[in-house]
């Protein structure tokens, strides 16, 4: 069975941006592990003559014309939002002043 260390868990929850309880991360080690394993059995295959594709069945896409068309009016479009200055959303500032 693949193994992960239990370091590496740590930091797959870290990165992940979870907390594990000791026996939690003792779990993860062996599920992550059982994972793995799986991947590598899957990694084994042969898929040499497999041609590529992006689904399991071959569909083609129905896409409309893009012909152009007037723009969605300013009041319509800020019709919903809870709030507006002008032509334009207000947002939360998400970056504060530079530092001097």
């Amino acid at each position: 069975m693949a193994s992960l260390l239990r370091k590496e868990v740590e930091e797959i929850a870290l990165l992940a941006r979870l907390h594990l309880e000791p026996d939690e991360l003792a779990a993860m080690e062996t599920d992550l592990g059982a994972i793995l394993e799986h991947f590598g059995v899957i990694a084994a295959v042969d898929t040499t003559d497999v041609p590529a594709m992006t689904h399991a069945v071959p569909m083609d896409l129905r896409l409309r014309a893009d012909d152009p068309a007037p723009s969605l009016p300013v009041d319509e479009a800020l019709r919903g939002a809870p709030a507006r200055d002008g032509d334009f959303f207000v947002v939360p500032a998400i970056i504060g002043p530079e530092p001097s």
